[in-house]
């Protein structure tokens, strides 16, 4: 189903235009995360039926990383925000790295590199 997302730069555009990169999850603690917890954090998501915030990136259009609260049964956007670097949450959340060849704004969730 297409829909409309709106970037932080550009705008309400279609969502073709955009890459999804999951639920914002927190990572585990450094140094004191068992192998479970790990695992849980790489492998399994909430992936609920109801509201969820979200990393997007507008790959084709200007680039910028954001996050977005979308509800996944309608695809209805509710928000979406810039991260904040210095939120801890923004810290905490992780996505797949960059693709070679594509940079990563100041604000991408960290492991994005």
């Amino acid at each position: 189903m297409s829909f409309l997302l709106s970037c932080p730069n550009c705008g309400a555009r279609p969502v073709d235009e955009y890459a999804y990169f999951g639920e914002v999850t927190r990572r585990p603690p450094l140094g004191s995360s068992s192998l479970r917890d790990l695992t849980d954090y790489v492998y399994f998501r909430d992936n609920v039926a109801g509201v969820q915030r979200e990393w997007w990136q507008h790959r084709i259009g200007c680039g910028e990383w954001f996050l977005a609260r979308r509800d996944t049964r309608t695809n209805e956007i509710i928000e979406v925000t810039r991260p904040d670097p210095s939120a801890p949450e923004s810290g905490e959340a992780g996505a797949p790295g960059v693709a070679d060849g594509q940079h990563a704004p100041s604000t991408a969730p960290s492991g994005a590199s």
